[in-house]
């Protein structure tokens, strides 16, 4: 058995390489392109833009005629300090409330049965539709129409004594976050294909058993998210319970800055409790966000810090192509 004979003439191209004119003498391969990236002259120009807008508006709080030593003074003040805990205490125990209340009544509006469905569309419509500032004030003023609670051989009081300003609040904001969370709670138990239901059905699995261990599990990956988003509006509409008298942050900070003079400096000693309330818990959101993705996406999304590190390595390689 003889080799391949090699036919390639003597200084001729390789058979890899791509053909050349005849005309013109093999000069090797292709040089590499080197890419020259555009500029972007506009993400500049907003980004001065933006930069000198949020330079005078910081200059003109500066210099504004606002006692910036009270508002160090009053932060970490025990009236403001007692009135933020009962904040987020009224906030935890509303929207632990309203999601056991709203998963009832998700329930209910999936059920069969044309009543408990009804109902639970009735309350969701009344609560839904109607303001959380007049549903306080309907809670506040109650005893004008039921001057007594007659439960019969359980309970009998004056209705004033049984609404007390922390009640108020608690029925108030729970039973209104109910309605939202029946709506997050039904999207998320829709979320679920219907053969896991016929499937559990299928091996002997009764109704309640497949929404506990069947449909809730799976979900949970549709409900938890909203979930966090609205206990972070929570905080911040906690603050309407003001108007039923409740001690929490906005009015303990409001009885301090009547009381000194310093009605604005307060005002920011409130914002900033706020911001930082809000800012913890949505660090807490993002991240059980990120949690129950791990099933449904691909790759998880990026992290605070690995998002900033993306923006500080871009904004260097702009600065060297520059």
């Amino acid at each position: 058995m003889t080799d391949k004979l090699d036919k390639t003439p003597a200084g001729a191209p390789p058979e890899d390489t791509p053909p050349v004119a005849k005309d013109s003498a093999y000069a090797g391969p292709p040089e590499a392109i080197k890419a020259i990236p555009v500029r972007h002259w506009g993400r500049w120009v907003s980004a001065v833009v933006v930069v000198a807008l949020l330079a005078l508006l910081i200059n003109a709080f500066a210099n504004g005629d606002i006692q910036w030593s009270t508002v160090g003074d009053k932060i970490f003040d025990s009236t403001v300090v007692a009135g933020a805990g009962r904040t987020l205490l009224i906030s935890i125990l509303a929207m632990v409330l309203g999601v056991v209340l709203g998963i009832l009544l998700a329930v209910m509006r999936l059920s069969k049965n044309p009543v408990t469905s009804t109902v639970a569309w009735l309350y969701i419509w009344f609560f839904r539709g109607t303001p959380v500032y007049v549903q306080l004030l309907m809670w506040f003023n109650l005893a004008l129409i039921f001057p007594m609670l007659n439960l019969g051989p359980i309970y009998k009081d004056e209705m004033t004594d049984v609404m007390t300003p922390f009640m108020c609040a608690l029925l108030g904001l729970g039973l209104n976050e109910a309605a939202y969370m029946a709506e997050i709670c039904r999207a998320g138990l829709l979320a679920v294909d219907e053969g896991q239901t016929e499937a559990a059905h299928a091996l002997g699995m009764s109704h309640g058993k497949t929404l506990r261990r069947i449909v809730i599990p799976q979900a949970m990956r549709v409900i938890v998210p909203p979930t966090g988003n609205e206990f972070i509006n929570m905080l911040k509409t906690s603050s309407l319970v003001y108007v039923v008298t409740y001690n929490e942050l906005l009015r303990s900070t409001s009885v301090i800055g009547s009381s000194s003079f310093a009605v604005m400096e307060l005002l920011f000693v409130a914002s900033i409790w706020y911001l930082v309330m809000t800012s913890v818990f949505s660090i807490f959101q993002y991240y059980l966000e990120r949690y129950y993705a791990r099933g449904s996406s691909r790759s998880l999304p990026p992290t605070v810090f690995q998002k900033v590190k993306a923006n500080l390595l871009s904004l260097g390689r702009d600065r060297s192509t520059a």
